[in-house]
């Protein structure tokens, strides 16, 4: 087992409170600063967004801060220089939330090595199908990375059982259907749907989209081994909220744990 994969074994021996921010929105130190308030707050796993012109997967907030991000010129490059300096404060699980387009562009100058050299633990590449990933996954397991994949509320047991040895780390469950958001209820199915998971899959379910609610969270924590929170952050953000903001409403969401 990579110290990767260790790293995220561990941390999910309790509920994970899982944070994402869009990498580059209002610049590189603002990022950092702002990871840096998640992880205060209490997140036990960071998932750092990769900006990307097109992010089909992202509702309006986080359409938002891309092109934030994308406009003042972060590259993947950079992310991977604040990574690098996280890891050496955290030894919280550390996941890149990208597209295939940004990680295939970069391949050929080894993007995965130098991730995880960064201190990346893991990639969760949201357009990519199982059927087309085998030999990204490879790459993945050889440098030491964690390929992390997304059930959606439309993915068939039988098509999850299907790939279902090739998951590894955690799985992503994205419990909406559409784009990110932040919402105020959960699914009233979401109980059962997580059992059908874990019916086929052995390893722990994160569970995001739309979560913004100490309520949500804790609904969500009652079924689920973690819960990710994203575009209520990035909206917090957006609107002009200071890092020790920030850091407190994550503390406000813990307390739902």
């Amino acid at each position: 087992m990579s110290p990767s994969h260790e790293r995220i074994t561990r941390v999910f021996k309790h509920k994970v409170l899982a944070g994402y921010l869009t990498a580059g929105d209002g610049g590189l130190e603002k990022s950092l600063a702002a990871f840096r308030a998640l992880i205060s707050g209490g997140v036990t796993l960071l998932e750092i967004g990769v900006p990307f012109s097109d992010p089909v997967a992202d509702g309006p907030v986080i359409q938002r801060a891309s092109q934030r991000a994308l406009q003042s010129g972060t590259t993947v490059w950079d992310i991977l220089t604040l990574v690098k300096q996280l890891r050496q404060e955290t030894d919280i699980p550390i996941i890149l939330f990208t597209y295939w387009n940004p990680v295939y562009q970069l391949l050929s100058k080894d993007l995965l090595k130098q991730a995880h050299d960064a201190g990346v633990d893991g990639l969760l590449v949201v357009d990519l199908p199982w059927e087309e990933s085998a030999t990204y996954e490879a790459a993945c397991h050889a440098v030491g990375l964690v390929p992390i994949f997304v059930i959606a509320p439309s993915t068939p047991l039988a098509r999850l059982q299907q790939f279902a040895s090739r998951i590894s780390g955690f799985v992503y469950y994205a419990c909406r259907k559409g784009t990110t958001g932040a919402r105020t209820d959960i699914p009233d199915d979401l109980a059962e749907t997580l059992a059908g998971i874990r019916s086929v899959v052995s390893v722990p379910i994160l569970v995001g989209f739309g979560v913004s609610t100490p309520a949500q969270v804790k609904a969500i924590l009652a079924d689920a081994d973690g819960v990710v929170v994203g575009s209520h952050w990035v909206s917090l953000l957006e609107s002009g909220a200071s890092c020790q903001t920030l850091q407190m409403d994550v503390t406000r969401l813990l307390q739902a744990r």
